[in-house]
């Protein structure tokens, strides 16, 4: 039996559910990707290493990296992190707002 699942995403946070789905499945025998960044950015190597000990394969449709993707990807990793730090100050820079708000002396 075949199959063809479609999933559109980066692969930066290992959330792709139908892939997962895929990786866990033992009747699935072959996986079918377009690039190889495109279902894991890092260790991809661990993932077909632990299909091929189970008589299992990736094929990769077009193993050829593809930079423009990978600049996209750091850039947008590094404005998630930076999101997360500046958002971490801006709650910090509120709270101490707040309780300067309720602790100041009325005049």
């Amino acid at each position: 039996m075949s199959g063809v699942v479609t999933e559109v995403g980066s692969a930066l946070n290992g959330q792709g559910k139908k892939f997962l789905a895929l990786l866990r499945d033992p009747a699935v025998t072959t996986i079918v990707v377009e690039h190889r960044d495109r279902f894991a950015r890092f260790g991809g190597e661990y993932v077909e290493a632990a299909l091929a000990a189970q008589g299992r394969q990736l094929l990769v449709v077009d193993p050829a990296e593809v930079d423009d993707d990978l600049v996209r990807d750091v850039t947008e990793i590094l404005t998630s992190l930076c999101a997360r730090l500046y958002g971490r100050r801006a709650a910090a820079d509120r709270a101490r707002r707040a309780v300067e708000a309720v602790t100041e002396d009325p005049a």
